[in-house]
């Protein structure tokens, strides 16, 4: 936790409300996204039980497993989960955009749109992504075929999951996560994980306090638990005797009793997951209400490449995701996560100033105000004269950069400036930085208009940059070293 994200807790506390920690979103929403709100049977490893899904606030489909620990009835919960997730994918691959590669010079082709799935919470993506694993390898074929969805849904399900592993990703979002990411309320982390506990420190009902909302929210008779594992007392009390009656009604061949007990039990499921299913869009709502940062566009495109390279692969037969990273895929994926993970937090900073100032705290960037500009200087010490423009500003900030550090503003990006001196005034309540720039003016000895900071003009200078990183080398599969297994048996 940051010291401005500790302080707004601190705050939120005091005021009883929760406070922003951003001022832009910081993640894409699309106008059509995919609620899932899942439930789970206690005791069976990720034993779906019921799902509320659809596209629509008013339009919930529910889905109910009424005997989790059948084969056959988990099987059928995800070919009708299918039948939704299916046809909602294959409507964002109607249109496609020719996006320019190699200077210009060629183009590639991705889809104008991609899916977006949100589910309550982390615990959440961790249901699909086993979901999938235990579905991905099905057969439509031999001893115990399935139907051929199911294998399908699995590989899609485990491709999301892997997804949300994406620092920046928008395509399987948690919204406790997502709201958690732009306000701090005043309970733990830990209680932030219950969505209504959280959205009542956001969103308080008139005449309350967030405190009082989230205190309301732990009661499982006004609000259940979000999922995906269910109330205890509504095990015991309601959905045991429901699933009891109905095996009942199987086991003696009663189809009128059958339709009751299954009617009951859906009833029971919908009350447990309507709360959570109505929070869900209470939070889109609020997450809608923030204008979007600017670099979100650019995560979106990553997305979408994203979901454009898995279709097309499932299309020319792909096959499902291995169970486990050979020791090169493996290494492979980590690095471009951390690669994402870092440019991911710089993009949120330059994209914010609220998060730029949890940076301005640790020295990484200050914010000062230009006092001087030359914009005409040319530096002939080489063998040429270069544009070599100097200005100064003058901060309040703590400057901790040492001459010939190398800094970049969020409004200038492709432009470097290098520290030729700090010097802190007479009382030392300021500090005066000389800053040489370079880049992002022409090839020129004119500066182009605006290209300069000019006189009196506002600016964030930081260590942090948004320039691309190349990725790092790594071996092939048959050069795996022996120090990772060697190579795999297969090669």
């Amino acid at each position: 936790m940051s010291t401005l994200t500790a302080l707004a807790r601190a705050q939120a506390l005091a005021a009883g409300v929760a406070q922003p920690i951003a001022t832009v979103r910081h993640l894409h929403l699309t106008e059509r996204p995919l609620v899932l709100v899942p439930l789970t049977m206690a005791g069976e490893a990720n034993a779906p039980l019921a799902m509320l899904v659809g596209t629509e606030p008013d339009r919930p489909r529910l889905v109910i497993v009424p005997q989790p620990r059948d084969r056959d009835q988990r099987l059928n919960f995800v070919t009708t989960l299918g039948t939704v997730l299916l046809p909602y994918l294959g409507a964002h691959r109607g249109v496609s955009e020719s996006v320019p590669i190699d200077r210009g010079r060629d183009v590639r082709y991705r889809y104008a749109e991609a899916p977006q799935v949100l589910v309550p919470n982390s615990a959440g993506i961790t249901f699909l992504r086993l979901l999938g694993r235990n579905n991905r390898f099905r057969r439509t074929d031999g001893d115990y075929p399935v139907d051929a969805s199911v294998p399908l849904v699995g590989c899609w399900l485990t491709w999301f999951a892997e997804r949300a592993e994406h620092p920046g990703s928008a395509l399987l979002v948690a919204m406790t996560d997502a709201l958690g990411l732009h306000w701090a309320t005043g309970q733990s982390g830990v209680e932030d994980l219950n969505l209504a506990a959280l959205l009542g420190w956001i969103d308080p009902p008139a005449g309350t306090t967030g405190a009082v909302a989230a205190e309301e929210a732990e009661d499982p008779s006004k609000w259940p638990p979000a999922g995906p594992t269910t109330d205890p007392e509504f095990d015991n009390e309601v959905l045991t005797p429901a699933i009891a009656a109905y095996q009942a009604a199987v086991a003696a061949g009663d189809e009128p009793a059958r339709r009751r007990a299954y009617a009951t039990m859906s009833t029971a499921l919908r009350g447990q997951l309507e709360p959570t299913w109505r929070l869900m869009w209470r939070g889109l709502s609020l997450l809608r209400r923030l204008p979007p940062g600017a670099r979100v566009v650019g995560r979106w495109e990553a997305d979408r490449d994203a979901f454009t390279d898995y279709a097309t692969y499932r299309d020319e037969g792909g096959q499902p995701q291995p169970r486990r990273d050979g020791a090169v895929a493996a290494a492979q994926r980590l690095h471009r996560l951390e690669r994402a993970l870092s440019a991911y937090a710089v993009q949120r900073a330059y994209d914010d100033p609220l998060v730029m100032a949890d940076h301005r705290l640790t020295g990484e960037a200050f914010v000062g105000e230009v006092t001087l500009a030359d914009p005409a200087r040319v530096d002939d010490s080489g063998k040429r004269p270069v544009l070599r423009p100097r200005i100064m500003l003058v901060t309040t900030d703590p400057v901790l950069f040492q001459p010939g550090t190398s800094l970049s503003s969020p409004t200038r990006p492709s432009q470097k400036a290098r520290v030729v001196f700090v010097t802190p005034t007479g009382d030392g309540s300021k500090t005066e930085v000389v800053l040489e720039l370079s880049g992002g003016m022409g090839r020129g000895l004119t500066a182009p208009p605006g290209t300069v900071p000019e006189v009196g003009e506002r600016l964030c200078y930081t260590t942090l940059t948004d320039g691309y990183v190349p990725p790092g080398a790594f071996p092939t599969r048959e050069e795996t070293p022996w120090t990772h297994g060697g190579p795999p048996p297969e090669v």
